[in-house]
C-alpha cells in the first residue's frame, strides 16, 4: 500500500509542479528566463512528470494567454460561464489543445510571442503510442504493487492528471472560493486546496498579476513553488524577469480590494 501511495503522490506533485513551473509561469507568462539547456531539461521533466497527459508548453501557453485575454467570454478556451458542467469544459479544452497543436486554428500574433518550443519532443509526447505506453506503465505498476484491485481506481487519475488539475482550477476557481481583488472576471482563490495545487489555487491573485513569480498575497497564502524559483534564481538556473509587488493589506480583510486587471504576460 505504501509504495502505491508514494507513487501516486509523486506523480501528482511532479505533474502539478512541472505544469505551474514550465507551462504556466515560464511558457505562458515569461515570469523568468532560462538557457536552452535548462529549458529542455524541464521539458523532459514535464514529459516524465505528466506522462500520458503531457501538453506541449507552446500549446499550453497559447491557450492560457487566450484564457487571460478572453476570460469568461465565449472565446475563453475553458470557462464555467459557457460550459454546462466540468466535463464539457474539459472536452472543449481538449478540442482547443488539439486544434492548436495540429495548426487547425488561426491564432492571433499577440499570443505567439516568445514561446518555448521543442517540436521533436512534442511530436513524440503527443503521439497516441506515447500516451498508450504511459497508460500501460501505470497499469503495470498497479498490477505489480497494489495490495488489492480497489487501488486500480486511481489509475484513471494518473491517465488524465494534467486535465484534472486544470479542471479543478479553471472550473472551481471560477465558481467558488474567496477574492482578494475585485476584477472584471469570476476568478477566485481556493485557499485551503492549495496544499495540493502548489500556488495554482490562488487564481484570483494570479489574474490580478499574471506575470508574478509568487501567486500568494496574504501572509497565509504560501506558494510552495516560489521558494523553488528563488533558489533556482540564486543558483543561476533561471533569471527572474518580473517579481510580484508586495501588497500590504490587513490580514483580517473581508471586503475585496478594488483593482484593475494587470498586463496579460
Amino acid at each position: 500500500m505504501l509504495i502505491i501511495l508514494v507513487f501516486f503522490l509523486c506523480h501528482w506533485y511532479l505533474a502539478i509542479f512541472t505544469q505551474t513551473f514550465l507551462q504556466h509561469r515560464y511558457a505562458s507568462h515569461a515570469a523568468f528566463s532560462m538557457s536552452k539547456f535548462w529549458e529542455r531539461f524541464f521539458f523532459l521533466l514535464a514529459y516524465i512528470g505528466q506522462g500520458s497527459s503531457y501538453v506541449s508548453p507552446r500549446v499550453y501557453a497559447i491557450m492560457h494567454r487566450m484564457h487571460h485575454a478572453y476570460t469568461d467570454t465565449e472565446k475563453d478556451p475553458h470557462s464555467p460561464t459557457y460550459d454546462n458542467n466540468v466535463f464539457a469544459m474539459m472536452w472543449r479544452t481538449r478540442i482547443f489543445t488539439s486544434s492548436i497543436f495540429n495548426n487547425k486554428m488561426p491564432i492571433e500574433d499577440r499570443f505567439l510571442k516568445n514561446l518555448p518550443d521543442w517540436p521533436a519532443l512534442d511530436r513524440v509526447a503527443h503521439h497516441w503510442l506515447s500516451r498508450v505506453m504511459w497508460i500501460l506503465f501505470y497499469i503495470g505498476f498497479y498490477i505489480a504493487f497494489a495490495p488489492s484491485a480497489w487501488w486500480y481506481l486511481l489509475i484513471p487519475i494518473h491517465v488524465v492528471m494534467l486535465p484534472l488539475h486544470g479542471a479543478v482550477i479553471n472550473w472551481y476557481a471560477h465558481k467558488y472560493g474567496t477574492r482578494n481583488y475585485k476584477l472584471k472576471n469570476t476568478s477566485r482563490n481556493l485557499y485551503p486546496m492549495d496544499i495540493f495545487l502548489l500556488g495554482e489555487a490562488y487564481h484570483n491573485n494570479h489574474h490580478k498579476n499574471p506575470s508574478a513569480t509568487n501567486f500568494g498575497r496574504r501572509w497565509y497564502e504560501i506558494d510552495l513553488v516560489y521558494p523553488v524559483i528563488l533558489f533556482l534564481n540564486w543558483a543561476h538556473v533561471l533569471r527572474i524577469n518580473k517579481t510580484a509587488k508586495v501588497i500590504k493589506t490587513q490580514t483580517s480583510l473581508v471586503q475585496p480590494l478594488q483593482a484593475s486587471e494587470a498586463s496579460l504576460w
